[in-house]
């Protein structure tokens, strides 16, 4: 469990100072929903900062942890963390900002000062978290010594963050959306792209508020963001469970399960890409999209039984070898 969880003084430092605000972020933005009624697009102003928040906290914290798994390039990858950190606080305090000015921070194509200052800060700025992604990525494909099922769901999972990074370049290239919208202010404002397909401004899901009317890129945005966390979560519980159950005890076993997770959740990923690619909502999939999620799920399903049946029969003749 020390190889899961190292001591917090060794986690990067920078990226845990990021975490702490974005904290603070989510309380400040918790504190403003229920103070402030102004709205945006049916939706608190400060509804914004608060998911984006609780994201960016998750991520930077798991980063923090990731590299310190690093054994070569470590130098390196404190300077990618560092400049992962900066550019994701800049980011969210210009999300903070306009969200307290009661407008727009994505897509905005307002002609006001502060407006225009920060519009690099959502494009340049993007591009710069994708090329630390995907250089960490580089990294942590070079260690050659970790537990295998670790490894694993560190390679799979950094690789899917990158992909959720370059989920938003398909906002620009599959459509764009020139309209104009009014924010909390009652002011005119002009939108040059949107996040969904069919519905540019779709929302109205629950906590996440993703489109109910249309496709929407933020559904395969966040799986990707987050498959990290989840690989990781399954890696540390087959730990656990080892501690119990014999056959899971073998490194490659448990190494083989996080690679068919790995496998299901990368085509999960996939199938909501997919879905919002169509204009189609997360919550009404049609016959041909549940057909393909019924048979993603019975695949994972069948090739994690067919990796347990296997590892109980070697376990077992194993045992009455010894015998």
């Amino acid at each position: 469990m020390d190889l899961l969880l190292p001591s917090l003084r060794r986690w990067h430092r920078p990226l845990m100072v990021s975490v702490l605000l974005f904290v603070a972020l989510m309380l400040i933005s918790a504190t403003g929903m229920i103070l402030d009624d102004r709205l945006l697009q049916d939706e608190s102003v400060w509804l914004k900062p608060m998911k984006f928040g609780f994201a960016f906290a998750m991520y930077c914290g798991t980063l923090a942890w990731l590299l310190t798994q690093l054994t070569k390039g470590r130098r390196l990858g404190w300077w990618l963390g560092t400049v992962f950190a900066a550019g994701a606080v800049v980011e969210l305090a210009a999300i903070a900002l306009q969200a307290g000015r009661g407008t727009f921070s994505h897509f905005n194509a307002g002609t006001d000062p502060i407006t225009l200052a920060l519009a690099p800060i959502f494009s340049v700025g993007v591009g710069a978290l994708f090329i630390c992604n995907v250089v960490i990525a580089v990294l942590v494909l070079r260690r050659r010594d970790a537990d295998p099922a670790l490894a694993r769901a560190m390679r799979w999972g950094v690789w899917l963050a990158v992909l959720g990074t370059v989920v938003p370049i398909f906002y620009l290239v599959t459509g764009i959306y020139p309209r104009t919208v009014t924010d909390a202010n009652g002011t005119q404002i002009q939108m040059y792209q949107g996040h969904g397909v069919g519905d540019p401004d779709g929302h109205g899901m629950p906590i996440t508020n993703w489109s109910v009317t249309g496709g929407d890129w933020r559904v395969a945005h966040f799986v990707g963001l987050h498959g990290i966390q989840v690989l990781l979560l399954i890696a540390a519980l087959l730990v656990v469970l080892s501690a119990r159950v014999v056959w899971l005890r073998d490194v490659k076993v448990r190494a083989q399960l996080v690679g068919v997770a790995s496998l299901g959740y990368f085509g999960l990923f996939s199938l909501v890409l997919w879905q919002a690619h169509r204009g189609q909502s997360l919550i009404h999939p049609d016959a041909l999209t549940l057909t393909a999620f019924a048979a993603l799920a019975l695949l994972t399903t069948a090739s994690v039984l067919f990796r347990v049946r296997q590892a109980k029969t070697i376990e077992s003749e194993t045992s009455h070898a010894c015998v």
